[in-house]
């Protein structure tokens, strides 16, 4: 927004100032200046690397069946249960693997072998072998941890709805918004979203592309989470007119390999399988169903972004297995390269994460507004192309707007890591006006002539 300061005119778009009498000149010179093809003619807060969304709710009519059916449970303790069942699944990591059990075990054997063999004598070796077994397996078990899958009733299906439900929809919704926004001409028929649970991705899906889509199939292996799906799709109640027409709830995937859908969701899913085995096929059968895209959602843990990397590398060096459909994966998003996380190879891992802000369900003891802390991976088989000599970098923390320049943290096109303080005077208007007005989780577009200079630009906050 343009302001006067002084008796001096500050212009918003190219941050120049006049005295007041020259204003209606620089109103009228700002508006003959051309932007830059990356814009695509919007204004700087809304540039086309926008993605980050305002406080997205629940449906209206998801919120007023969620309540319904939560009020008819009239479960005990619930605030109480909702706590503990996020914490579970907030903390909840991968089974571990029996080839790295067996290496514990190895270098645990080894560990006390050598220290029983400075005290030890002949008489006592057949002895101290069994202890040391022992002594192996019960340090094991204390330093292992014990996955266990995850059985939902009909009980804690409601308790994770009051937790779960909106926080996931407005992660999923977020994933999906960045297609909507940068493939204009996408407008998929069809959605198989697997490991439905409640049906988030297919309220979410329906929220941005209703007009087009027109079959819906949802896979969960639980039958009480489908039962609930169901009601939620019918207002709460058990029968009545469905909100979503065209809905189909089944507990396997299609068994053919050449039923695709144009939308492959598996919000929260790929963390509930027992094995890196199960997550690798699964990944595979997932990406022979898609016909478009691919989006995969987890929570932002170490954990979660190490399952979106290990897909991304199973899709991006296998060999696809069938010739219906030989086009290849690429990354659509957040990746801006298909070279290895920068966030995994430094020394301290931090996961790459992003931030949305909801509205939660109106229950008591839920604030307004809550932040939703997820990762997510959307494959694509047609690689987008960016116009114009402009590369574009993930901004993959969150953003500081101080005087004159912005200072921000990108994973760019070249695959690394890099710290901007992004200035008018060195990168351009543009780009300065592009950065103020993103944030975390959006992508800022770098020129590539000044790409040099982004790398050695470094500002004291």
């Amino acid at each position: 927004m343009s302001y006067i300061y002084n008796r001096l005119y500050v212009c918003s778009r190219c941050d120049a100032v006049f005295p007041l009498r020259l204003t209606r000149w620089c109103a009228s010179a700002a508006a003959a200046v051309a932007l830059p093809d990356f814009l695509k003619g919007a204004p700087y807060h809304k540039h086309p690397g926008v993605t980050h969304l305002k406080t997205p709710g629940l449906p209206e009519g998801l919120q007023r069946a969620a309540l319904a059916v939560i009020h008819k449970y009239e479960i005990k303790d619930l605030t109480e249960r909702v706590d503990r069942l996020t914490n579970v699944l907030w903390s909840r990591k991968r089974a571990v693997e029996t080839s790295q059990l067996r290496q514990r075990a190895i270098a645990l054997e080894k560990k006390l072998m050598e220290n029983e063999k400075k005290t030890q004598s002949d008489t006592d070796k057949h002895s101290s072998d069994a202890q040391i077994r022992m002594k192996v397996l019960t340090e094991l078990r204390s330093m292992t941890y014990h996955w266990t899958p995850l059985r939902y009733d009909a009980e804690l299906g409601v308790v994770y709805m009051a937790a779960r439900l909106a926080g996931g929809y407005a992660a999923v919704l977020r994933a999906l918004n960045e297609i909507k926004k940068r493939d204009i001409a996408f407008s998929p028929y069809s959605l198989l979203d697997f490991g439905s649970g409640l049906g988030t991705a297919l309220w979410a899906s329906h929220t941005l592309w209703g007009d087009s889509l027109k079959e819906y199939v949802c896979v969960d292996a639980c039958g009480d989470m489908n039962t609930l799906a169901e009601q939620l799709l019918t207002g709460g109640s058990e029968s009545g007119e469905p909100l979503i027409k065209h809905v189909y709830f089944r507990q396997f995937l299609p068994v053919s390999p050449k039923v695709q859908a144009d939308l492959v969701v598996a919000a929260f899913s790929l963390s509930e399988l027992a094995s890196q085995a199960d997550r690798q096929e699964t990944v595979l059968t997932l990406w022979r169903k898609t016909s478009s895209y691919l989006v995969l959602v987890e929570n932002g843990t170490k954990e979660g972004h190490q399952i979106l990397m290990e897909a991304r590398d199973i899709l991006l060096k296998s060999e696809e297995k069938v010739t219906h459909d030989s086009r290849r994966p690429a990354t659509f998003a957040p990746c801006t390269h298909e070279l290895p996380c920068p966030k995994l190879l430094s020394q301290k891992i931090v996961p790459c994460n992003f931030l949305q802000s909801y509205s939660p369900l109106p229950l008591p003891g839920n604030p307004e507004k809550q932040q939703e802390k997820f990762s997510y991976l959307i494959m694509s088989r047609v690689k987008q192309e960016d116009v114009g000599e402009v590369d574009w970098a993930r901004l993959t923390g969150p953003v500081h707007r101080r005087t004159r320049h912005v200072q921000c943290q990108a994973c760019c096109a070249s695959g690394e890591l890099k710290q901007i303080a992004v200035t008018a005077r060195h990168h351009g208007r543009h780009i300065y006006r592009c950065a103020r007005n993103s944030d975390w989780g959006d992508r800022l577009p770098v020129i590539q002539a000044e790409e040099n200079k982004l790398t050695d630009e470094t500002h004291d906050s």
